[in-house]
């Protein structure tokens, strides 16, 4: 069976030996033992550093992601959190086309002052309902704008 040492694990999936060190500390990865100072990693780690990844651009924290894999370190993905977190990434992609809109339309409009655009004010309200749904829900609003901003 072929091995790799932390440096090609590291070198191979772009994810710093510190990471990695963290990853086993935490139990989303095992190494199998040693060659002198460095840990030793079976290649299926690769594959697992790639799932970890996935779910981390998808959002979901480590502590999700562990519970993600079963008791042999497999992948065991409950199918209703991807839904969940598909449904979620939905509504943040509609979000992020008002606001989007929001700033082009900003940008863009040629009107003396933007309070007096009917389409912007129609920007607005698509916004404040979005935020008021979300209220709504339960989920923390999204601010339009950042802390310091105008």
């Amino acid at each position: 069976m072929h091995f790799l040492d932390i440096g090609d694990v590291a070198e191979r999936s772009g994810v710093p030996p510190s990471t990695l060190r963290y990853y086993e500390e935490i139990g989303l990865i095992r190494s199998l033992g040693r060659h002198g100072l460095r840990r030793q990693f079976d290649a299926d780690v690769l594959l697992k550093l790639s799932l970890i990844g996935l779910g981390k651009l998808a959002g979901f924290s480590l502590v999700e992601i562990a519970g993600m894999f079963g008791q042999d370190g497999r992948p065991d993905i409950p199918r209703g959190q991807l839904h969940a977190k598909a449904n979620e990434l939905q509504r943040q992609i509609v979000d992020l086309r008002v606001l989007r809109d929001v700033l082009r339309h900003v940008a863009d409009c040629p009107a003396p002052t933007h309070l007096e655009c009917p389409s912007f004010r129609k920007l607005l309200k698509a916004a404040t309902r979005s935020r008021a749904a979300d209220h709504s829900r339960g989920r923390r609003p999204k601010k339009l704008i950042p802390a310091g901003g105008r």
